[in-house]
């Protein structure tokens, strides 16, 4: 077998999502919120040529947005992303942590007013310092799992 050979075929039209963190490509999903009924590959836990690990996303027939793509970088914000038109790269950009995002995430605090059925949207700002943790504008409580705490 050849050293370099393709674990998955490429697609045609779609969006890859490259140098996911390791082990976050399912939190990806839940962050998208993509229906399993579209045909996509995932590659986990998968060598980097600049070492280590990451994960891959290939998804057919879908362009995300960069609003898209930013929600990607909630839980994996070195991620790349890369529109496929044509079997060719069309569009490549990084994906953004928002520095505040509403109505997007839940807080975690059960006493948060933005839990309590009142009319507040929720609000999450991003940390200042290099953990990217998303603080709670209401309660400051620091969401630990940012996939678990995606609205429905």
């Amino acid at each position: 077998m050849p050293d370099r050979y393709m674990k998955v075929q490429r697609i045609e039209h779609g969006t890859v999502i490259d140098h996911i963190l390791a082990g976050s490509a399912f939190d990806v999903l839940s962050v998208l919120g993509l229906s399993n009924d579209r045909s996509m590959s995932i590659l986990i836990n998968t060598q980097s040529k600049k070492g280590g690990k990451k994960d891959i996303l290939k998804i057919e027939d879908v362009e995300l947005s960069e609003q898209q793509a930013n929600r990607v970088a909630l839980v994996s914000p070195q991620a790349t992303i890369n529109i496929i038109v044509d079997g060719e790269v069309v569009k490549k950009f990084q994906a953004e942590a928002p520095k505040v995002v509403r109505g997007i995430l839940t807080c975690s605090n059960p006493n948060c007013i933005s839990n309590q059925n009142e009319p507040v949207v929720s609000e999450f700002k991003l940390g200042s310092d290099k953990t990217h943790r998303y603080v709670c504008t209401y309660c400051e409580r620091d969401l630990v799992d940012v996939a678990k705490r995606v609205c429905s």
